[in-house]
């Protein structure tokens, strides 16, 4: 599958500093006190993909500790800061897609929609009220609908992670199928603290490329 231009919408997974938006929230820096950390950009599971592919990155959207709905971490409202939705919505409003081609969108979350606690609610495909996207399923299934609604040209991949709640799993995989998305499910990848080691990336990369090809 021929990539072009890439674009990421993430969560700490995807981060590494200096290649996020100005303000975001970053993990792999190559200076964490931490481990795991990622000491080269090339070692991420996008910089891999970069250098083996066509693939040429747009922009990496990605935020640590973000969430594809609007709750967060100790139920905190990211209707207007982190949250994919709330992000893809503000680039759209500022013509973020009429100025770039996008041809592959990576959407790698749901880690922190299941760490958090965030509530589950109903998976649905209309009707969802601004309420509802304080809930898991719905809001997984409205952002599904939307980049299907506006990026009519841009292939769609959810990437799932694993070691998440099944039902954001399963949730992942019927609205990818209802919308014509693809869904990428990862199996046991290394991590550390929950987070993926330079071996770990090189399992997500390898991964992703083996289903997407």
């Amino acid at each position: 599958m021929k990539l072009g231009n890439i674009m990421i919408f993430g969560d700490s997974y995807s981060t590494y500093e200096g290649y996020i938006p100005k303000g975001y929230a970053v993990y792999y820096s190559g200076h964490r006190d931490a481990l795991p950390d990622i000491f080269d950009v090339k070692d991420t599971w996008w910089g891999r993909m970069l250098e083996t592919t066509d693939a040429v990155l747009v922009q990496n959207n990605s935020w640590s500790g973000s969430t594809i709905g609007y709750t967060g971490y100790n139920n905190s409202d990211c209707s207007h800061s982190s949250s994919f939705i709330y992000r893809f919505e503000k680039m759209l409003d500022e013509g973020f897609f009429a100025r770039n081609q996008i041809d592959t969108l990576f959407v790698f979350g749901g880690t922190n929609d299941s760490w958090s606690g965030a509530p589950l609610g109903e998976l649905k495909y209309d009707g969802i009220e601004e309420q509802e996207l304080f809930c898991v399923l719905p809001a997984i299934s409205h952002f599904a609908k939307r980049l299907a609604a506006e990026l009519h040209d841009t292939k769609i991949i959810f990437i799932g992670n694993c070691d998440i709640k099944d039902e954001i799993t399963d949730a992942m995989k019927t609205v990818c199928e209802h919308y014509g998305h693809t869904y990428v499910g990862l199996n046991e990848i290394d991590k550390i603290n929950g987070h993926p080691t330079e071996l770990g990336m090189a399992q997500i990369c390898d991964q992703i490329l083996a289903n997407i090809n």
